[in-house]
């Protein structure tokens, strides 16, 4: 089955308040190979960005003010991810906003579990490792896989690491290689490149206050980006 391990960014953390999505990476998984098929796309909110949002991924309301919106986008978005499983890390909340998104433009696709198959690789982990932390940065230590670019939040950079993790707690990826006969196949790990991707570097005043932001959002009880940090 064609897989695509995805990820987006946000205003914020509740569509329910007015949060609209901002990125969405997606990166094409076929045969347990990342074909180098990918889907990236910036999108104009048509509001601003909480502070808290943008110490986590750093894109700004200035950079976003050229972004073509959402409803200019969807079509080539349907069409990429229709048929396909989702592997979203901490599903609930992707699907949340693309669904908040579709319903908006009042599109016939209102929930796109009906076009996708949507695996949450959260819970995967969760599974796999109880009671350890499966953020992306910890599976990434624990799997041995090079997240060093990972800067802030960025949906492509985040969905090429899920990818890599993706494969690795399920087996690793896979090529196929031809002998001088062609007769023998063998089958290696191999290396990704990662995107080039706007890079962006945030203060150590603004993490600070994105931190207590989160904790003290923690206490009064779920709190999303929590969840996509420090789990």
């Amino acid at each position: 089955m064609r897989q695509i391990v995805m990820d987006t960014e946000t205003t914020g953390i509740d569509p329910a308040e007015g949060h609209r999505i901002i990125e969405i990476g997606g990166v094409e998984v076929m045969g347990r190979k990342i074909t180098g098929q990918n889907v990236h796309m910036y999108i104009n909110p048509e509001r601003l960005v909480d502070p808290e949002a943008f110490a986590v991924h750093g894109i700004s309301d200035e950079f976003l003010q050229d972004k073509p919106v959402f409803a200019e986008v969807v079509d080539e978005f349907i069409q990429f991810v229709t048929g396909a499983e989702l592997l979203i890390h901490n599903a609930p909340f992707d699907v949340g906003f693309i669904n908040h998104e579709l319903n908006l433009l009042g599109h016939p696709c209102s929930d796109i579990r009906d076009i996708c198959k949507v695996t949450d690789t959260l819970a995967m982990a969760r599974s796999q490792y109880p009671g350890q932390r499966n953020s992306l940065d910890a599976l990434c230590k624990r799997l041995g896989i090079d997240n060093s670019n990972r800067v802030l939040h960025g949906a492509l950079l985040d969905s090429e690491i899920l990818a890599d993790v993706y494969l690795m707690m399920t087996g690793g990826q896979t090529s196929l290689t031809l002998g001088s006969h062609g007769d023998d196949a063998g089958i290696e790990l191999a290396p990704i490149e990662r995107s080039s991707m706007l890079h962006i570097t945030v203060s150590a005043d603004d993490a600070d206050a994105h931190r207590q932001w989160v904790e003290k959002t923690a206490a009064k009880g779920d709190c999303q980006w929590q969840a996509l940090n420090y789990q």
